[in-house]
């Protein structure tokens, strides 16, 4: 290959399921033309993270995952060399791909309350398996973040938790789990995004730590992840004054921290990719268009994900670069390539999923994390009033008539001497209150102190601190996920 073509291999820029055939078009010449190295896949334009809480919903969301599939082998197809095909899939091709297994995000297997290293490593098999039946060949994950800050716009549920050895220990777990499936996975956002306050899809997070406590913290999941063989590390947007000698410089972009304290200090030889170029961290510090490439490249970052300018990137780099920065980062991603068996793509099958086993293992995960969280249950009284008529319950924030009060089946609260309070938190981001109405907060909070009352609380526990004081409910069940396999196992701990 000549040098234009070794540093194309650096690119894999963004490629949208839903789009016009047009734009599909257009990701066909850039692949014949520029001869990039591989593509990551989104859901739509609309859903791409930078501009995520505006996201039309109207869009049609059909067969999302035959596309997906179709895509793959067109996009192969028109590549001399086999693309490395990419999602950023953190709780399964779910995130992504509708109709497919979704697993509970991180902070729910972060509250696994027996063995999780074992189950989270199997939750990273399974979704690694559900991949690569699929055609991908890397999943950009896990979080090994740790969310010290509880009102963390942008991680929150996406990470393991607040606790540093539980992330990297969990973090890990996931990691080999995708690696034993045979496909790529990547510790993310270094240096450690869990203490921001700013989501950097929209600006510059500003990290305000000196060394020896990011070393004890953000840094620590890392170094665990390192020192076990870890191959990939993705770099975030985010700014550590303390480590760049007092700049505001995105770590993305910054040479000191990802060739300095990454590869140097902290001994990682693997592959290093830079987190989304289209984020509005970095995404305007360079007018010219290719500028934010070289400095990519150049800081360290051997794959350049979702580029918006990648002629213009491949020419800057081809300028400016050394010889041997672009042969080591192209020998390290011929190596990947060669490793997860890129280089023998074939035609990819829609494959069936076994929705069976996929919902007997989420049974068997509820059992592990679904928990009661403060108060206690005193199933006799429970079973004695709903003898007599006198336990009630409802629920909130819920589409429709959800399967949990289907199955428990219980007159309205309002006639009753003790009430069950479902709340199903429709968003799992903490934006406007998690998508909670303050009016219907209110009545909560109201009901919680006329009666004796139980609060199941379905979705982010992140979100139990607008619900009011927990001391006015005589229990509170966290069942952390609002799928139906979980409503079942909460219900059963009524019975």
């Amino acid at each position: 290959m000549n040098k234009s073509q070794k540093i194309a291999q650096i690119f894999s820029p963004a490629a949208f399921i839903h789009d016009t055939e047009e734009n599909y078009q257009a990701i066909e010449r850039m692949i014949v033309e520029q001869e990039i190295g591989g593509l990551t896949f989104f859901h739509s334009r609309h859903s791409a993270a930078a501009n995520f809480e505006k996201r039309a919903e109207t869009l049609s969301t059909e067969g999302t995952f035959e596309k997906l599939i179709a895509l793959i082998n067109r996009y192969q197809a028109a590549s001399k060399v086999p693309l490395l095909i990419s999602i950023d899939g953190e709780y399964g091709l779910a995130m992504r791909v509708e109709e497919t297994p979704q697993y509970p995000f991180a902070i729910t297997l972060g509250a696994l309350k027996k063995d999780a290293e074992i189950f989270v490593e199997e939750v990273g098999y399974r979704m690694g398996m559900d991949m690569k039946r699929s055609g991908i060949h890397l999943n950009l994950a896990p979080c090994a973040d740790v969310n010290t800050n509880p009102n963390n716009p942008v991680i929150g549920y996406r990470s393991f938790g607040d606790d540093v050895e539980k992330v990297a220990k969990l973090s890990f777990a996931a990691y080999t789990g995708m690696k034993k499936a045979g496909i790529g996975a990547c510790l993310k956002h270094f240096p450690g995004h869990g203490d921001t306050a700013v989501d950097s899809h929209l600006g510059l997070p500003i990290l305000h730590k000196g060394k020896e406590e990011l070393q004890a913290e953000e840094l620590f999941p890392f170094q665990y992840g390192i020192d076990r063989g870890v191959e990939m590390i993705m770099v975030g947007h985010l700014a550590v004054p303390a480590l760049t000698g007092g700049k505001d410089i995105p770590a993305s972009i910054c040479r000191e921290l990802i060739t300095g304290l990454l590869k140097e200090e902290m001994g990682f030889e693997g592959l290093v990719i830079s987190d989304a170029l289209n984020m509005k961290a970095v995404a305007n510090l360079f007018p010219e268009p290719g500028e934010l490439e070289w400095q990519a490249f150049h800081a360290g970052n051997d794959i350049l994900c979702f580029s918006d300018h990648v002629k213009e990137g491949i020419q800057k780099i081809s300028e400016k670069a050394s010889e041997e920065q672009i042969e080591t980062a192209f020998q390290k991603i011929m190596e990947l390539k060669a490793r997860l068996g890129v280089m023998e793509s074939k035609k990819v099958e829609v494959p069936a999923f076994d929705w069976t086993s996929h919902s007997d293992f989420q049974r068997t995960l509820a059992e592990n994390y679904v928990q009661v969280h403060s108060g206690k249950l005193d199933l006799e009284v429970l079973k004695d009033l709903t003898q007599k008529g006198k336990l009630g319950y409802q629920e909130f924030f819920s589409k429709e008539k959800s399967l949990f009060q289907s199955l428990l089946n219980l007159p309205p609260a309002e006639t009753s001497e003790k009430q069950i309070l479902g709340v199903f938190v429709p968003s799992h981001k903490p934006l406007n209150q998690f998508g909670m109405d303050q009016a219907v907060l209110d009545e909560i909070k109201t009901l919680a102190k006329s009666k004796p009352s139980i609060l199941v609380h379905f979705g982010n526990p992140l979100a139990l601190k607008h619900l009011g004081d927990m001391e006015n409910f005589e229990a509170v069940i966290c069942a952390y996920q609002g799928f139906e396999e979980t409503q079942e196992l909460v219900v059963k701990l009524f019975l």
